[in-house]
């Protein structure tokens, strides 16, 4: 249960955005954040695509997206839409045709970026393939890849020039009639891409795709990541988000629900409280919370788990879980239950009597009557 109506200073009030839809999954308005990622594989692999949003879906992801650079691999999206448990938004760049083929094999939306698209006439010819089969579009300003005429006008790439480009590219959408779109505003640097996104917001009602792109690595880009998208998201900036990592797609999955949970902004399985670990430590904490990890992976429910290693902060970080363990002395610590003491136990049998009890706890929660603001 959401404790904001007792402590106000963890609200965030989010900005007010239209909606639309990608496939079945609500994007801006009152929906909440969704999380996104992309494949890496080669698209004209269905076997290995399909498997890879499936697995991205298994780790949360609400949208999926795939590169669809050539007509072998709209022709490839077409099987990949139809296996796929969650919407599929085809990733288009130049070729105007790719966009329409990829709107006729039921992408459920068109990442474009109309200004490279050509002529007005095919921007049109794109517009009426997302009409006539349901898509919603999103326009993708990139630092990385803005027009020549605002690289001229600006010297380089910033904030001005992106935001420009995405209100051009705006009123291309519209002027053909055109509404159901969500913008971004990417860039690897975490200034230029926040700054961007701030003026957007101001600018448009339409809703916003937050990544930091190329972030990096695992690590890296997780800060990185963490820092942009954080404090956008902490403003009430953004509908969906991205995080863009040298890494398995699995992984921008986990890393993405990880910061909505640090903002209260979504709820998604076991958030693990641990400490560092030092020499009070009564058991070896790290790890027990990498083992922790793993082994509570398959559980979905919104809970809250405390292992921490010594009588410190334990009992008091137990106070607010739904399940604790906190270290003790000859080899055993104390177990809470609902933020209460419950029983003492051994640290060698600690791990699997951990999961046992938070097993039973998502079991429970799962079974009860949940509140509005407890779901994902």
């Amino acid at each position: 249960m959401s404790l904001n109506h007792i402590r106000p200073w963890r609200n965030i009030y989010r900005r007010k955005s239209r909606q639309v839809m990608v496939g079945d999954v609500p994007v801006g308005g009152d929906a909440p954040i969704s999380v996104q990622t992309m494949t890496n594989t080669d698209t004209t692999d269905v076997k290995a695509t399909v498997a890879q949003v499936q697995a991205c879906a298994e780790a949360g992801a609400d949208i999926v997206r795939v590169s669809a650079p050539d007509a072998e691999s709209t022709t490839a999206l077409k099987q990949i839409v139809r296996e796929s448990p969650v919407p599929i938004v085809a990733d288009i760049h130049f070729h105007y045709k790719r966009a329409i083929e990829a709107a006729e094999a039921g992408a459920a939306c068109l990442r474009i970026n109309p200004g490279n698209i050509g002529s007005e006439d095919r921007v049109r010819e794109v517009v009426r393939a997302a009409k006539d089969h349901g898509c919603s579009i999103r326009i993708g300003v990139n630092a990385g890849s803005l027009e020549k005429h605002l690289l001229d006008k600006y010297a380089e790439p910033c904030p001005d020039a992106m935001v420009e480009s995405g209100l051009d590219h705006i009123k291309l959408l519209q002027d053909n009639d055109f509404h159901d779109f969500k913008i971004s505003a990417k860039a690897s640097d975490v200034f230029l891409a926040a700054a961007a996104y701030q003026a957007l917001a101001e600018a448009t009602d339409a809703p916003i795709h937050l990544g930091i792109t190329e972030a990096g690595s695992l690590n890296a880009g997780t800060v990185k990541s963490a820092i942009g998208l954080g404090n956008l998201l902490w403003m009430g900036i953004g509908d969906t988000i991205r995080v863009s990592l040298s890494a398995d797609p699995v992984e921008e999955v986990r890393v993405g629900y990880e910061i909505l949970k640090s903002l209260g902004l979504r709820h998604r399985g076991v958030n693990i409280i641990s400490c560092p670990s030092c020499a009070r430590q009564g058991f070896d904490v790290i790890k027990t919370v990498e083992v922790l990890e793993q082994r509570l992976e398959h559980i979905k429910t919104p809970m809250s788990l405390s292992i921490i290693g010594c009588v410190v902060n334990g009992p008091g970080e137990a106070l607010m879980t739904d399940v604790g363990f906190t270290g003790g002395g000859a080899g055993a610590g104390m177990v809470y239950l609902a933020g209460k003491q419950s029983h003492k136990l051994s640290n060698d049998q600690m791990i699997d009597h951990i999961v046992e009890q938070v097993e039973a706890k998502a079991a429970e929660l799962d079974a009860a009557p949940r509140p509005a603001d407890a779901a994902e």
